[in-house]
């Protein structure tokens, strides 16, 4: 048996009486209190995830921005210094490799984050296409990630640092800022539909801030949060899970994240003829809402049917914290993705109704 990678906050774990799980070849907390008390922790007060599975990516040179421009669906070339931006990177086909953030530090230094579970497949993809005055370098391993969210979050960090947190917009982000002698760099993201901050320091700092945040968010209800609640909070705000919403086989159009592909800019992308052709036919199946009427949970991988015809697949699902209703993701034939539209989801040796819903299931008032 392979041994399971751990964070540089595993010892923390146990303090807070993490359980833990294997999550893609890493031990990580699914819960510490429990799923539900963390996610309405996140939802009214705060949260402290510990994110630092997370791969980060540098790429450096003077043609990093023609070389990310080649790769990434959205228009790397919009962003400014100081500013984040979401994007897919995609195959010939149209199918995703993965969906990252890029954070642009400089024309010429840029910090990608990728998904724990594609380190290495991004890392070979990106050197497969690697052009002339461009390095890449892969600083996982000294890097940790914490993100605080929710509607106190920003208050919280505030404690610990002299710098103005109201001047970091959304998607914006401040390098090198100084939390009590530690370094890191903030940025106003986040994967759970509410406010806050991930924070990105160097892996031996990351007990020390993680205490710290704990400490100084007591009083305004913060808690440490694990993978369970992140992926309640991230599914009701309808944000992609890769392996589920996004896959190889799932282009980023049908997933429902077209507002990150530019079609229409100037720079050649890889996948970008297959897309185009996409957006121009038309799509044969989108990602939806769906809300059972019948007594059930919608499960990932689940057989969606419309007139004993399957017509796709739940992508992910649950019974929503919030909104105490069943429901889930499913990728499905365009025709049956009209709001209401009934539907049945094939739940063990059943098929039990549901019906078409708006999405997000979730947002933040």
């Amino acid at each position: 048996m392979t041994e399971l990678k751990r964070t540089p906050l595993f010892t923390m774990y146990k303090e807070h009486g993490a359980k833990t799980i294997d999550f893609g070849g890493w031990d990580l907390p699914v819960q510490f209190s429990s799923i539900k008390d963390e996610h309405e922790a996140v939802r009214t007060k705060a949260g402290l995830f510990d994110v630092s599975h997370m791969g980060e990516v540098e790429v450096k040179g003077e043609g990093a921005l023609d070389f990310l421009q080649k790769l990434m669906t959205n228009d790397v070339s919009k962003i400014v210094d100081g500013q984040a931006q979401y994007t897919a990177m995609c195959y010939e086909n149209g199918g995703t490799v993965d969906d990252l953030l890029i954070y642009r530090k400089s024309k010429e230094n840029f910090l990608l984050v990728i998904n724990a579970s594609n380190i290495e497949k991004d890392m070979k993809w990106m050197t497969q296409h690697l052009t002339e005055k461009v390095t890449i370098e892969n600083i996982s391993d000294h890097t940790a990630q914490l993100a605080i969210q929710g509607p106190a979050a920003e208050s919280i960090l505030q404690k610990s640092t002299s710098f103005d947190l109201s001047t970091i917009r959304f998607f914006r982000f401040a390098d090198q800022v100084d939390i009590e002698g530690m370094k890191a760099l903030v940025s106003r993201t986040g994967y759970t539909g509410e406010d806050g901050f991930e924070l990105y320091c160097a892996a031996e700092d990351a007990p020390n801030l993680w205490k710290l945040l704990l400490d100084k968010g007591k009083a305004d209800g913060l808690i440490p949060c694990g993978l369970g609640a992140r992926d309640t909070l991230r599914f009701e705000a309808r944000l992609p899970l890769y392996g589920q919403e996004l896959t190889e086989e799932i282009s980023p159009l049908e997933a429902g994240i077209g507002f990150a592909v530019k079609v229409n800019k100037e720079a050649d992308f890889i996948g970008k003829e297959a897309l185009k052709k996409q957006k121009e036919d038309g799509l044969k199946r989108k990602l939806v809402g769906i809300e059972m009427i019948e007594k059930g949970i919608p499960r990932t991988g689940y057989d969606v049917f419309a007139k004993d015809e399957l017509i796709g697949f739940v992508t992910s699902g649950t019974q929503s914290p919030t909104l105490k209703k069943n429901v889930g993701l499913a990728v499905i034939d365009l025709e049956y993705s009209t709001m209401d539209v009934e539907v049945e989801v094939q739940i063990r040796k059943k098929k039990l109704k549901a019906k078409v819903v708006p999405t997000p299931f979730y947002k933040k008032s």
